[in-house]
């Protein structure tokens, strides 16, 4: 079985105080409300485990009802940071599930292409991690914002989300990074660190993260909501 675990359980910081950016309207629906109905409408998902903030718990089994998602499985808790979060998550497949697709619930262009493409690199490869390539000049400064070097371009990926792992080699890769007390901000960081390849899946730019209130005024022009 194959399943996707979106994770919603940020602080929003950027975003403002008390605001949880994920239940922010974005048209018609919540933020989140996209994320869910993208792996709702991908055939190859057989279902989600949704991770929450724990305050938000009820809201999110409202949302869930209201959009009919029907293959979220379970709604949970998430932790103090992403890391935890998706453990949280990993926790709740069950044996029976092969390949798992962690997305960001705060991503709202998501489309179910894009889903199965980094799901059939899983299958494949063991990992697909959703990336687009840089463009941009990229520049490496010191802290007085003077710059030290010009970085080679070339060879660099803007990593997003879903990231699709078999599911035993993501399970190690926590392991791993938990057992050395390392913090990692993605999945394919905590593979690495386990010493395993993480292959890439070309994506489009326009599957941009909400992080500001910019960021929600462009995902509603991208989304014509």
């Amino acid at each position: 079985m194959i399943f996707g675990v979106i994770v919603a359980a940020g602080k929003s910081e950027r975003m403002g105080p008390d605001v949880d950016k994920v239940f922010l309207s974005l048209g018609v629906r919540p933020v989140l409300a996209y994320s869910l109905l993208a792996f709702e409408q991908c055939p190859m998902i057989d279902g989600v485990i949704l991770v929450v903030r724990k305050d938000r718990l009820d809201s999110a089994r409202g949302l869930v009802q209201v959009f009919g998602c029907a293959k979220v499985r379970k709604i949970v808790a998430g932790g103090a940071t992403r890391q935890v979060s998706v453990r949280n998550g990993l926790d709740e497949l069950g044996d029976d599930v092969d390949v798992v697709a962690v997305h960001d619930g705060a991503r709202p262009c998501v489309t179910p292409r894009l889903i199965e493409d980094t799901i059939r690199s899983a299958k494949r490869n063991g990992s697909g991690v959703a990336a687009v390539k840089v463009t941009d000049t990229i520049k490496e400064a010191e802290r007085n914002m003077v710059v030290s070097q010009t970085v080679d371009r070339s060879r660099l990926w803007a990593v997003q989300t879903p990231q699709s792992f078999r599911v035993d080699l993501l399970r190690r890769a926590y392991d791993h990074v938990e057992k050395k007390k390392l913090t990692v901000t993605d999945e394919a960081s905590a593979v690495e660190e386990l010493g395993e390849r993480v292959y890439l899946v070309p994506a489009l730019w326009s599957n941009i993260k909400i992080t500001t209130p910019e960021d929600l005024a462009l995902a509603a022009t991208l989304l014509k909501v």
